[in-house]
């Protein structure tokens, strides 16, 4: 049995032999596929990072149009009413034109 063992050993190559490359080659297997932060952990929180990051930008540009809009709104309070609720004055027609964007 101990002689079936050497000749299939020795029939390895030579680095395969080394405890160091073997223990190498464990470390980097546990480390990839086994720790609780291995590379497939990583990619899946990088791609989440990555969305809450263009959410964000997405949100901020919300954010700045209804400011916007808040203070167009404070300035031009009567032309918001009109456009926003078709409010009109007594023998007064409204119309509210609208450009189709491509």
């Amino acid at each position: 049995m101990n002689e079936l063992f050497d000749t299939l050993l020795n029939k390895l190559p030579a680095p395969l032999r080394n405890r160091y490359f073997l223990t190498a080659v464990a470390f980097i297997a546990f480390m990839v596929f086994f720790d609780r932060h291995d590379v497939l952990t990583q990619i899946r929180l990088q791609r989440t990072v990555n969305k809450l990051e263009q959410d964000k930008v997405f949100y901020q540009g919300q954010i700045e149009a209804a400011e916007q809009e808040r203070l167009d709104m404070q300035v031009n309070k009567e032309r918001f009413a009109r456009e926003q609720y078709f409010m009109q004055r007594n023998n007064e027609d409204v119309f509210i034109i609208t450009k189709e964007e491509d």
